[in-house]
C-alpha cells in the first residue's frame, strides 16, 4: 500500500505544493535568524527589536482590533505560504501570530506543520503538543498529531502508531464532525486497519462533507479491498 503513503504524505505535507528549500537549509537559515525558530528561539531581543515589535503590534491590532483576530489573520497567512512552499516566511508569520498572541495555540499548530512539512516528526509532535497544552480540544491539531503517526505507521508497519491515529482522530472527529480531512484521514486509517465496515463510514462521512480531498487511487483501493 505504498501508494497510500504517497497520499498521506501530500495531505500533510506543503512540499506537495512546491517545496521552494531543503530542510537542510532551513535549519541552516535558523541558526543565525531567531525569526525562523518558533518563538523567536527563547533569544533575548534588542531594544531596537523591541521597538520594532511594538511597531508592528499597533499596526495589526489597528487592523484587526484585538490580539487574537490579528493573531488568527497571521496563522491563515502562515498556511497560505506553507501551502505554496515557502515554509521561511510561513514561520516568520506565526512568529508574528505567536507574537500578537502567545496562548493562541495555533501558532503551536503552525509551528508543528512546517516541521511535519518536513518530515521532522519529533519538532513537529513537540510543537503540536505545545498547542495541545494550551487548548487539549483543538481538532485541527488532534487531526494533524495522528497524521504524523500514521505516516510513521506506513514506514515501519508499528502497529502502535496506527492505533494512536485512530484514537487522536477519533477525539478529533468527536469534538468537530464538520472537519473533512479528519473524516478522509479516519478513513484511510481503518482501511490500513482493515476495517472495511469503518474505512467506508468515514468515506461516506467525507463525501457528505464535501468530499474535497479524497483521491481517486484511494477511492479505487477501497473498492478493491472492501467491495460493497
Amino acid at each position: 500500500m505504498k501508494y497510500i503513503l504517497s497520499l498521506v504524505v501530500a495531505l500533510f505535507s506543503a512540499g506537495a505544493f512546491g517545496q521552494q528549500i531543503t530542510y537542510q537549509q532551513f535549519i541552516a537559515d535558523a541558526k543565525t535568524d531567531m525569526n525562523l525558530q518558533p518563538e523567536y528561539g527563547g533569544m533575548p531581543k534588542t531594544k531596537e527589536m523591541k521597538t520594532a515589535d511594538n511597531a508592528f503590534i499597533a499596526l495589526a491590532l489597528k487592523a484587526d482590533t484585538t490580539p487574537q483576530n490579528a493573531s488568527q489573520h497571521l496563522i491563515r497567512l502562515g498556511f497560505s505560504y506553507l501551502y505554496s512552499g515557502d515554509f521561511e516566511t510561513a514561520m516568520k508569520r506565526f512568529n508574528q501570530a505567536w507574537l500578537l498572541n502567545p496562548k493562541n495555540e495555533n501558532a503551536f499548530w503552525g509551528y508543528g506543520a512546517v516541521y511535519g512539512s518536513f518530515n521532522d516528526y519529533a519538532a513537529a509532535n513537540s510543537q503540536l503538543d505545545k498547542g495541545l497544552a494550551i487548548n487539549p480540544n483543538s481538532s485541527v491539531i488532534l487531526t494533524d498529531k495522528a497524521t504524523l503517526f500514521f505516516v510513521q505507521f506506513q514506514q515501519d508497519q508499528d502497529q502502535s502508531k496506527l492505533n494512536t491515529a485512530l484514537g487522536l482522530l477519533n477525539k478529533s472527529y468527536a469534538i468537530d464532525a464538520t472537519n473533512v480531512s479528519t473524516a478522509y484521514k479516519l478513513s484511510i486509517c481503518y482501511f490500513l486497519d482493515k476495517d472495511c465496515i469503518n474505512a467506508w463510514k468515514f468515506y461516506d462521512a467525507c463525501q457528505k462533507l464535501g468530499g474535497q480531498p479524497i483521491a481517486e487511487n484511494y477511492t479505487d483501493a477501497l473498492k478493491k479491498a472492501c467491495p460493497r
